[in-house]
């Protein structure tokens, strides 16, 4: 089942309003509060990515490997102090090959995890 963008975010704000991991909802570990890790859908072949409640971490997922069609296991951990893993199965590659964005929760590490958005429009 697909998520779209505003059913994401309203997922993110009731996490937020409930209380779940406050430090996860913004101020100091998470500069700049918009999540995204610098990936871009531009002519570099590197597909847009967007990790929620950020604060380092890093995945690129590029157009060659979503028309690969095959699975695949990222390390996320990029400037953080700690690792998370996200998997993608070869159907999400697929799905990211054809245009579809694809949400997905990365590995519960320190505690938490995050949200990753995957776009290679």
């Amino acid at each position: 089942m697909k998520t779209t963008r505003s059913e994401f975010i309203q997922g993110a704000l009731l996490a937020c309003a409930s209380g779940i991991t406050a430090a996860a909802c913004g101020g100091e570990d998470d500069p700049g509060g918009d999540g995204n890790n610098g990936g871009s859908s531009g002519s570099e072949g590197a597909c847009g990515t967007t990790i929620a409640s950020n604060h380092g971490h890093k995945m690129t997922v590029t157009k060659a490997q979503a028309q690969a069609g095959t699975a695949k296991s990222y390390d996320i951990q990029g400037d953080s102090e700690h690792p998370h893993t996200v998997e993608l199965t070869a159907a999400q590659m697929s799905q990211l090959a054809d245009g579809d964005p694809v949400t997905v929760e990365s590995s519960e590490d320190a505690n938490h995890s995050h949200s990753v958005t995957i776009s290679c429009a």
